[in-house]
């Protein structure tokens, strides 16, 4: 009598775990079920910031959860980099970041990361031409003007940057190496706040991406002498490319990619890859970035074997390149 009660409170107890069992799975397996943060290596204001906003709202509705920015300038990327890379690798942290990634390493003696082997890839996000702008007292009013100008006063001139490794390092180094001259950098967290001092007039130059120069430049409170790109940018339309100006072959678009700790489940990197590849076809994303001058890359590219090639590929063409200048930092 007393096994057949046991048996029977036995039957009772499992027949509960197995009724409660799928929704403790589905709960285990429900992602996200909390906002998802996305670190930028740059200071807010900037090009990548801006990139990452607009990502965010696109993304987050496509996963149902919010995407937050977390701001972690400095070191050219290194420090956001590296948090993004020590980061516990569940999903709630992905990294947004560009060209730097694959120049840092040439760039750096040692890093704290390892750039190919410390992150999961997500796919490519937005390509995004650069545009070369001085303040707006600047005396010449066309590239012809500024490059006699630029190379007749390089050693007064100040051309702000965002650090060693950042888009608008690479931009004006090989800007410098284009035109053969050299000017006094003026490195910043990010070019959030070297263009408020650019604005006010605090330095005289620099290369930026569009994401960050094309409200200024149409509210007319900087001048821009060109655009990196091979064609014109469709939200400048009046701008012409540096190649146009006669500096030939100079063309510069900085890529941005997305990345996850290693480690993060698939299940958790599926539906990031999936809301990518929704916000990269979302037409408010779309219009909002070619508002910017800038373009969401196509679909096939917003994949995690793209991003991988095009890393590899990157780091090997920059390396020579960075190495040749002689330039390093520790």
């Amino acid at each position: 009598m007393t096994r057949g009660l046991g048996d029977a409170w036995l039957s009772a107890a499992a027949a509960a775990l197995l009724a409660t069992a799928p929704a403790t799975t589905a709960h285990a397996q429900e992602y996200p079920s909390k906002p998802v943060v996305i670190v930028v290596p740059a200071a807010a204001g900037g090009p990548t910031d801006t990139l990452a906003r607009n990502l965010g709202v696109a993304m987050g509705s496509a996963l149902g959860q919010q995407m937050i920015i977390d701001n972690s300038g400095g070191a050219g990327g290194i420090i956001g980099i590296n948090k993004a890379a020590k980061s516990r690798p569940d999903g709630y942290t992905v990294l947004l970041y560009h060209i730097g990634m694959s120049t840092a390493p040439a760039l750096y003696r040692k890093l704290p990361y390892d750039t190919v082997n410390d992150f999961e890839y997500i796919g490519q996000v937005a390509d995004v031409p650069m545009t070369l702008v001085a303040k707006k007292e600047m005396s010449p009013n066309s590239f012809g003007e500024f490059l006699a100008y630029a190379k007749a006063n390089q050693s007064t001139l100040t051309y702000a940057n965002a650090g060693i490794g950042s888009a608008s390092y690479l931009c004006g180094l090989l800007f410098m190496s284009t035109i053969q001259a050299d000017f006094t950098t003026v490195p910043y967290k990010g070019t959030g706040p070297a263009m408020t001092d650019l604005v006010g007039g605090r330095v005289d130059f620099m290369c930026d991406q569009t994401t960050n120069t094309t409200p200024q430049i149409k509210a007319g409170t900087i001048k821009v002498y060109g655009v990196t790109s091979k064609m014109r940018v469709p939200s400048l339309p009046d701008v012409p490319t540096l190649e146009e100006e006669g500096l030939k072959g100079f063309a510069l678009v900085v890529w941005n990619g997305l990345f996850a700790p290693r480690g993060t489940p698939k299940a958790a990197l599926d539906r990031l890859i999936g809301a990518l590849q929704t916000a990269v076809t979302d037409t408010a994303f779309k219009t909002r970035l070619a508002d910017l001058g800038a373009e969401p890359v196509a679909p096939g590219k917003a994949t995690p074997e793209s991003l991988r090639i095009l890393l590899k590929s990157e780091i090997d063409k920059w390396g020579p390149i960075i190495r040749k200048t002689g330039v390093y930092a520790d």
